[in-house]
């Protein structure tokens, strides 16, 4: 199994570690520090050694921080994580803040009138640090950066660095030599008259050449810097033992492996301008060649862009690993509609059934993120991650939410698919209907190039709006290919302003909670591809999305009164290409459920 079932919360340890982290601020000359839940690569996930916010407060989730001030220490979560982070901190020591509502500095702001805020420069990025200061301004709060973690020191068993291997991504499946790649975007930095760039960020790092690695769970990436020189060069900064010598011949001649404690002194050889990312570099990128009297030139991570527009090869690659999970899903939805009426199921069981059935594809290198499995008000943690200490038994009468993915050498997949075990009733069917009402209005909608995620949004939206209702997260994020399962800069959400472009792989993935009743969400994965002409139209451009994820939606669930022709239109035909795309993938006994769970409405 991939996946395990221990808790790995201990809000009760969470007390004794910030007592003695204020202990040690003090000693310092602080009045406060910032903990992220972040490393040194400001990618979204993070291994052991660096969950420093799970240590301290108990909190799991995959997006957060901490602000540990001399009375106070506010854990600031998003809208996906405020029903779990109430059961995994001790509330009387740790205070949840729901943000981005509110702002850190206005916080911090309200909290103390004066003082030092420590912060560790390697875990923050320029934007963050830069907002903070300004928000601080006339606040008699000023912000240090910290040579050593604080955090760091009284972690006595914190883990060591990871040491995962890295390995070659096969052409057929990356579809451009990364020789290709860094002469193209070397091109980029000679056209803007940089003569560097320094990446971060690990998926960045491995898509441009064409490595993947170990040291993240769930997401194939290394941990590395790299430096991007304008001749198409890279240095590449990572633990030698990593690589063996199939994977250093595969790096190319125009990459030098070098240890990573060689990193910070070929920094001070650059010749400027040297491109960071605000976004993504950490300060201490910055401060490093500031000290050096290098120029800095803040533009975008070269290779983020690059990485999201996925290429032919990529997306052919993709489609296929698709259809490999989605035979996968029919095969345990099959199992699962057998099996749960009988009682006695759980959500653990859930979770091992449906990685066996990935496992079975003979091609699964990991699963892309832990199985959510959520049954009756699980549903409603957003984010849950079932234990054995949490694990429920799948009741008559619920909601089970399943939400999933598999990482194989051709695709990364990630889909939710919510199920009847028996009857839930008329309100869990109308709101999965209304969900399910913007997971096809995005499916469907055309839009004029040039818009955002932003702009879309609020069609996967519009039917809860209706009802007064609505969802604590963004409709959809970007996918890697065989990378991260959450990737940048593409999203589909209320503060994503970067046009979305052909080749854009994103979830679709609208969703409606009741805390303690129970948690709908239905997700596709989708791809960003041109539209072709209509007879009639304007003379513009216009985009349209192409579906990846094929697995019947539950017909038990929808209200087919309330779907307009149209929506009822795009939901018989989705299952009909499913049931065309998947019907000799399976095995008998799902093909025949299949059949009747592509059926028309």
């Amino acid at each position: 199994m991939f996946q395990t079932f221990e808790t790995t919360s201990n809000p009760s340890a969470g007390p004794a570690r910030l007592a003695a982290l204020r202990e040690t601020l003090a000693k310092q000359g602080l009045d406060g520090f910032l903990v992220p839940r972040a490393d040194a690569h400001q990618g979204e996930y993070v291994a052991p050694h660096d969950e420093r916010l799970q240590w301290l407060t108990g909190f799991t989730g995959s997006a957060g921080f901490c602000i540990v001030l001399p009375k106070i220490a506010g854990v600031f979560i998003d809208g996906r994580y405020r029903t779990q982070v109430k059961s995994q901190v001790d509330l009387a020591h740790f205070t949840p803040v729901p943000w981005p509502e509110t702002k850190p500095g206005d916080w911090i702001r309200g909290q103390i009138g004066k003082g030092v805020m420590g912060f560790d420069p390697w875990l923050h990025t320029e934007d963050e640090i830069a907002r903070l200061t300004d928000a601080l301004a006339g606040s008699g709060v000023t912000l240090r950066p910290v040579s050593a973690n604080p955090v760091d020191a009284i972690w006595p068993d914190q883990p060591a660095p990871p040491k995962g291997k890295a390995f070659p991504h096969p052409i057929e499946f990356a579809g451009e030599s990364a020789e290709a790649k860094r002469e193209r975007l070397a091109a980029g930095l000679r056209d803007a008259g940089q003569r560097a760039a320094v990446l971060t960020l690990p998926d960045s790092i491995c898509w441009l050449l064409n490595i993947r690695g170990e040291d993240v769970p769930r997401n194939p990436v290394l941990h590395a810097f790299a430096i991007l020189h304008d001749d198409g060069r890279v240095d590449l900064f990572a633990d030698p033992t990593k690589f063996d010598d199939a994977t250093r011949a595969h790096l190319g001649t125009g990459v030098t492996l070098l240890p990573p404690d060689a990193f910070l002194p070929a920094l001070d050889a650059l010749s400027g301008p040297v491109r960071l990312d605000r976004t993504s570099a950490p300060v201490a990128l910055r401060q490093r060649l500031d000290a050096a009297g290098i120029p800095v030139a803040w533009g975008d991570d070269p290779c983020r862009l690059p990485k999201a527009r996925k290429n032919p090869a990529e997306l052919a690659a993709t489609r296929e690993a698709h259809l490999r999970d989605g035979a996968a899903m029919v095969e345990f939805l099959a199992w699962l509609d057998e099996a749960a009426p009988k009682g006695g199921l759980t959500e653990i069981d859930v979770v091992r059934a449906l990685e066996g059935y990935r496992r079975a594809t003979n091609a699964l290198h990991d699963i892309s993120f832990d199985t959510i499995s959520g049954a009756g008000p699980h549903g409603a943690v957003i984010h849950y991650r079932v234990t054995e200490e949490t694990n429920r038994a799948i009741g008559r009468n619920e909601l089970l939410l399943v939400d999933s993915g598999g990482q194989y050498v051709d695709g990364t997949t990630d889909i939710t698919r919510t199920v009847a075990v028996g009857d839930p009733g008329d309100e869990a069917r109308i709101a999965f209907t209304r969900v399910l009402q913007g997971m096809v209005a995005i499916s469907r909608i055309r839009f004029p190039a040039g818009l955002a995620g932003r702009d879309l949004d609020p069609l996967a939206r519009a039917a809860l709006w209706m009802a007064g209702q609505d969802y604590d997260h963004g409709t959809g994020h970007g996918v890697g290919a065989f990378l991260s399962v959450h990737e940048g800069p593409q999203r589909i959400s209320r503060i994503s302003e970067v046009p979305l472009e052909p080749g854009m792989i994103l979830s679709n993935e609208p969703g409606y909670y009741r805390e303690g009743e129970f948690g709908i969400r239905i997700e596709n994965l989708i791809v960003v591809e041109e539209a072709p002409k209509l007879p009639g139209g304007d003379d513009r451009r216009q985009l349209q999305f192409e579906t990846l994820t094929w697995v019947p939606i539950d017909r038990r669930l929808i209200v087919a009164a309330i779907l307009s022709p149209g929506e009822r239109a795009w939901i018989d035909g989705y299952h009909a290409q499913t049931l065309a795309k998947l019907a000799n993938r399976v095995s008998a006994g799902a093909r025949e459920w299949l059949a009747a769970a592509t059926a028309p409405l």
